[in-house]
């Protein structure tokens, strides 16, 4: 039980995150000062009972006011799914949660990260990019991360302004197929192209076939939550491409590898920073039951920008 209102940050190495060492200035700013956040790491894969037991306390302890989740988005909903009151629309389409909150005594998930990767696309993709230059979307991963940003890219609101196609990779063939699935029926005028990757050649194969004007997408973990990069550093990426890079911090092997071709191929290149940045004040925000306007927002993003400069 809590002594006092707190949110709770469900991941792995929550220490070292920008998230927990933020969240003090952000609170501050959008007047929560009585409200602390207390890391909660818990190893990739947990048996369900440990996801279950963070869920209970929140719903049941009148001071545990909701979470924030990284790492454990799908395991913690199918662990807890059963004692939440009601999901959101991408939280039930997807089966996994970035936000738990409460509200008149009721506990309620949410997938924030298709709306959060939205936010942050419009922040370095051109405005009309797809239809103009037909580009494709490789997404590595078939994950969560992978679903949110495959959502984003697919949103029918987005009209006549998606990739030509989205190729979806993963280690693990079931994921995939539970991915299309999830995606397909967003957007049926864009074909989802699945390819199981055995080795870092296999994505490099993929890599290479993509048309110029794409985007590429690291959504594996892999630099932050395991080492590594889903490519070598043979990989060459399509002229004009736009490069992001879903972690933040970490080794960050894939924007490395990327950093190294940008002014050959003339790349763009994002890590995940703003992205992270949106997630986190959206969970905060649906949390605190907060509106949070263009100004605030624009403050909030200039204290994480202070932290991450230093």
């Amino acid at each position: 039980m809590a002594n006092h209102s707190t949110i709770y940050f469900i991941g792995v190495t929550t220490s070292a995150s920008s998230g927990l060492q933020l969240f003090p200035k952000w609170a501050q700013q959008l007047g929560l000062s009585g409200m602390t956040m207390q890391g909660v790491d818990l190893p990739i894969d947990s048996p369900p009972a440990d996801y279950l037991k963070w869920v209970k306390l929140i719903k049941e302890d009148p001071n545990s006011l909701g979470a924030i989740i990284t790492t454990h988005k799908i395991n913690l909903f199918n662990a807890a799914k059963e004692i939440f009151d009601d999901f959101d629309t991408y939280a039930r389409m997807f089966g996994e949660l970035s936000c738990i909150a409460k509200s008149a005594g009721r506990l309620f998930g949410y997938a924030l990260d298709p709306v959060s990767s939205k936010l942050a696309m419009r922040r370095f993709l051109p405005d009309d990019l797809w239809a103009e230059k037909r580009g494709e979307a490789l997404l590595f991963g078939a994950g969560g991360s992978a679903l949110a940003v495959g959502a984003a890219l697919l949103n029918k609101d987005n009209g006549h302004n998606v990739p030509s196609k989205i190729i979806l990779t993963d280690i693990n063939e079931n994921r995939l197929i539970q991915a299309r699935q999830k995606l397909a029926g967003l957007n049926p005028n864009v074909q989802i192209e699945l390819s199981v990757s055995k080795s870092t050649l296999h994505n490099e194969e993929c890599l290479g076939k993509l048309k110029p004007y794409s985007l590429i997408v690291n959504a594996t973990g892999m630099g932050k939550d395991i080492p590594g990069s889903p490519i070598s550093d043979r990989a060459i990426f399509p002229e004009n491409s736009f490069v992001w890079e879903l972690n933040y911090r970490g080794d960050l092997t894939f924007r490395r590898q990327a950093m190294n071709q940008q002014h050959l191929r003339a790349l763009h290149i994002e890590d995940g920073w703003v992205y992270f940045v949106y997630g986190w004040i959206m969970c905060i925000a649906k949390i605190g039951a907060l509106e949070i306007d263009d100004g605030m927002f624009e403050r909030l993003e200039k204290i994480a920008l202070e932290r991450k400069s230093v």
